[in-house]
Protein backbone atom coordinates (compact mmCIF):
# COMPACT_ATOMS: atom_id res chain seq x y z
CA UNK A 1 0.00 0.00 0.00
CA UNK A 2 1.15 3.10 -0.77
CA UNK A 3 1.04 6.37 1.46
CA UNK A 4 -1.95 8.55 2.01
CA UNK A 5 -2.29 12.23 2.42
CA UNK A 6 -3.04 11.54 6.11
CA UNK A 7 0.93 9.44 6.48
CA UNK A 8 2.02 12.01 4.93
CA UNK A 9 0.77 14.67 7.03
CA UNK A 10 1.94 12.25 9.89
CA UNK A 11 5.25 12.00 8.74
CA UNK A 12 6.24 15.88 8.12
CA UNK A 13 4.81 16.29 11.79
CA UNK A 14 6.98 13.66 13.27
CA UNK A 15 10.07 14.64 11.13
CA UNK A 16 9.65 18.04 12.63
CA UNK A 17 8.61 16.91 16.33
CA UNK A 18 12.11 15.01 16.06
CA UNK A 19 14.27 17.96 14.58
CA UNK A 20 12.87 20.53 16.80
CA UNK A 21 13.87 18.24 19.61
CA UNK A 22 17.45 18.08 18.15
CA UNK A 23 20.21 19.82 19.85
CA UNK A 24 21.46 20.51 16.53
CA UNK A 25 18.76 20.39 14.33
CA UNK A 26 16.25 22.13 16.10
CA UNK A 27 17.92 25.69 16.24
CA UNK A 28 18.79 26.08 13.07
CA UNK A 29 15.19 25.07 12.27
CA UNK A 30 13.70 27.34 14.38
CA UNK A 31 16.21 30.38 13.29
CA UNK A 32 15.16 29.54 9.49
CA UNK A 33 11.26 28.64 9.94
CA UNK A 34 8.70 31.92 10.47
CA UNK A 35 5.52 29.97 10.03
CA UNK A 36 5.99 25.80 10.79
CA UNK A 37 2.30 25.85 9.50
CA UNK A 38 2.72 27.30 6.24
CA UNK A 39 6.08 25.42 6.10
CA UNK A 40 4.34 22.09 7.15
CA UNK A 41 1.88 22.99 3.88
CA UNK A 42 5.00 23.25 1.76
CA UNK A 43 6.39 20.21 2.90
CA UNK A 44 3.72 18.09 2.94
CA UNK A 45 3.19 19.30 -0.76
CA UNK A 46 6.53 17.89 -1.75
CA UNK A 47 5.85 14.87 -0.06
CA UNK A 48 2.43 14.25 -1.75
CA UNK A 49 3.97 14.90 -5.18
CA UNK A 50 7.58 12.49 -4.26
CA UNK A 51 5.29 9.48 -2.86
CA UNK A 52 1.69 10.14 -4.76
CA UNK A 53 2.28 11.84 -7.83
CA UNK A 54 0.53 15.06 -7.04
CA UNK A 55 0.77 18.25 -8.64
CA UNK A 56 0.65 20.18 -5.55
CA UNK A 57 4.77 20.98 -5.22
CA UNK A 58 6.76 22.36 -8.28
CA UNK A 59 9.90 22.56 -8.70
CA UNK A 60 13.01 21.63 -6.80
CA UNK A 61 13.75 21.61 -3.18
CA UNK A 62 17.62 22.41 -3.14
CA UNK A 63 17.22 26.82 -4.08
CA UNK A 64 15.25 26.83 -0.86
CA UNK A 65 17.54 25.53 1.24
CA UNK A 66 21.18 26.53 -0.33
CA UNK A 67 21.60 29.52 2.57
CA UNK A 68 21.46 27.23 5.09
CA UNK A 69 25.17 27.02 6.33
CA UNK A 70 25.74 23.16 7.39
CA UNK A 71 27.52 20.60 7.78
CA UNK A 72 27.97 16.57 7.78
CA UNK A 73 26.23 16.52 10.99
CA UNK A 74 22.91 18.67 9.76
CA UNK A 75 22.44 15.67 6.81
CA UNK A 76 23.22 12.87 8.92
CA UNK A 77 20.30 14.27 11.91
CA UNK A 78 18.36 14.60 8.91
CA UNK A 79 18.51 11.40 7.68
CA UNK A 80 18.11 9.19 11.09
CA UNK A 81 15.22 11.52 11.97
CA UNK A 82 13.48 11.15 8.56
CA UNK A 83 14.28 7.67 8.64
CA UNK A 84 12.70 7.43 12.02
CA UNK A 85 9.66 9.50 11.01
CA UNK A 86 9.07 7.57 7.89
CA UNK A 87 9.10 4.12 9.62
CA UNK A 88 7.11 5.13 12.20
CA UNK A 89 4.33 6.77 10.05
CA UNK A 90 4.47 5.27 6.84
CA UNK A 91 3.23 1.96 4.94
CA UNK A 92 6.79 -0.27 4.72
CA UNK A 93 6.47 0.67 1.22
CA UNK A 94 6.26 4.09 1.14
CA UNK A 95 8.50 4.46 4.02
CA UNK A 96 11.10 2.34 1.43
CA UNK A 97 10.12 5.18 -1.54
CA UNK A 98 10.34 8.32 0.62
CA UNK A 99 13.93 7.34 2.10
CA UNK A 100 15.52 6.19 -1.03
CA UNK A 101 14.04 10.01 -2.36
CA UNK A 102 15.49 11.44 0.91
CA UNK A 103 18.77 9.85 0.47
CA UNK A 104 19.61 10.91 -2.95
CA UNK A 105 18.36 14.52 -1.96
CA UNK A 106 20.77 14.13 0.93
CA UNK A 107 23.69 12.65 -1.13
CA UNK A 108 22.77 16.12 -3.93
CA UNK A 109 22.23 18.58 -1.12
CA UNK A 110 25.37 17.53 0.33
CA UNK A 111 27.41 17.65 -3.32
CA UNK A 112 26.19 21.25 -3.41
CA UNK A 113 25.98 22.68 0.32
CA UNK A 114 29.41 21.21 1.63
CA UNK A 115 33.21 22.42 0.63
CA UNK A 116 34.62 19.90 -1.63
CA UNK A 117 37.36 17.44 0.57
CA UNK A 118 40.81 18.38 0.05
CA UNK A 119 42.74 15.56 -2.19
CA UNK A 120 45.19 13.99 0.24
CA UNK A 121 47.49 12.97 -3.14
CA UNK A 122 47.87 16.35 -4.20
CA UNK A 123 48.77 17.83 -0.43
CA UNK A 124 51.28 14.97 0.00
CA UNK A 125 53.29 16.22 -3.56
CA UNK A 126 53.52 19.54 -2.78
CA UNK A 127 54.15 19.07 0.60
CA UNK A 128 57.35 16.43 -1.15
CA UNK A 129 57.90 18.96 -3.19
CA UNK A 130 58.98 21.42 -0.84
Amino acid sequence: MIATEDDIRALVRRFYALSLADDLLGPMFRETISDFDAHYLVVENFWSNALLGTDRYNGSAYPHHIHLKVEEAHFDRWMAAFTRAADETLPPSAAEMALKRAAHMTRAFKSGMLPLPTPRRKIREVIAKN
